[in-house]
């Protein structure tokens, strides 16, 4: 988790390099498909089945977790800064636990609500609604919808795992076969800038393919897999952190004390629901 942790904190600062070269739904259609064959290649190489999994559980994850979540990423990094929309996406954790409620059985605790209501202050010291918000209003509301889009493929992911214990790389390749299949007509139909393949681009790329897409996300499906859903979702909180550090440092995303007091209530909240145990209603 530690690793994927890094990985994807780097790939936001790589995602907001890249989009002044490429189109947003260009970039998911061209990152999840060259993700899933570089999958399906390692699969066929180490004799892992190549059938899909469950179909039903399969086409909805890759529907939200992959078409979804890097849609609205996507299209929020064109106006917006690194990270507040990476603090939005990553609202994941708490509607995990929200809907890990409803679909697995794993109740919240009141210790679950404080960390929620903790998390919640820190979003609204983000957003600043005193200030009006201005253009950040879409862009972040974009990232929430990126964040509800992962916790609900997040908790199918692991209904998944529950119930028919896929294989992890043959479900990661299909899921995101699936999702950028879906995206593939809106990137045709939807004006973009064309894409400029110079060095930044495909530089860019690389990382974004080979290691936050097809080794990343075969690690963070292992640790859903393991553990409880909340658990999984809370640990990838240091993504945001570690991400609005690194703008910081090289895209001089100086962040302001209103972002620095959110980071610390959502710091807080996964503080308080990391001691929390789930429980069976």
């Amino acid at each position: 988790m530690l690793a994927t942790v890094l990985v994807w904190a780097g790939s936001w600062i790589a995602m907001k390099l890249v989009v002044p070269y490429i189109g947003p739904y260009d970039f998911v259609v061209v990152r999840y498909l060259s993700g899933a064959l570089v999958l399906f290649v390692g699969a066929a190489l180490t004799a892992r089945p190549l059938a899909m999994p469950p179909w039903r559980l399969t086409v909805l994850v890759g529907l939200l977790q992959t078409a979804g979540f890097q849609g609205f990423v996507q299209t929020a990094l064109v106006t917006g800064g690194v990270g507040k929309v990476a603090l939005m996406a990553y609202t994941m954790p708490f509607w995990v636990i929200l809907l890990a409620w409803l679909i697995l059985n794993e109740r919240p605790t009141r210790m679950h609500w404080a960390g929620i209501a903790l998390a919640a202050c820190g979003l609204v010291c983000f957003a600043q609604p005193w200030n009006g918000m201005g253009r950040d209003v879409l862009p972040m509301a974009l990232g929430v919808g990126s964040g509800l889009c992962w916790g609900i493929g997040t908790v199918l992911s692991k209904r998944m795992f529950d119930r028919h214990a896929p294989d992890v790389v043959t479900f990661t390749a299909w899921q995101m076969l699936i999702g950028a299949l879906v995206m593939t007509p809106v990137a045709l139909m939807v004006p973009q800038i064309e894409a400029v393949w110079g060095w930044q681009l495909m530089t860019g790329m690389a990382y974004i393919i080979l290691v936050a897409t097809a080794l990343a996300w075969v690690m963070w499906l292992l640790v859903v897999r393991r553990v409880p859903a909340s658990i999984a979702g809370l640990s990838a909180l240091g993504v945001p952190v570690v991400a609005v550090l690194l703008a910081w440092l090289i895209l001089h995303e100086r962040p302001t004390l209103n972002d620095l007091a959110g980071m610390l209530f959502i710091m807080a909240g996964i503080a308080v629901v990391s001691r929390a145990r789930p429980r069976k209603a």
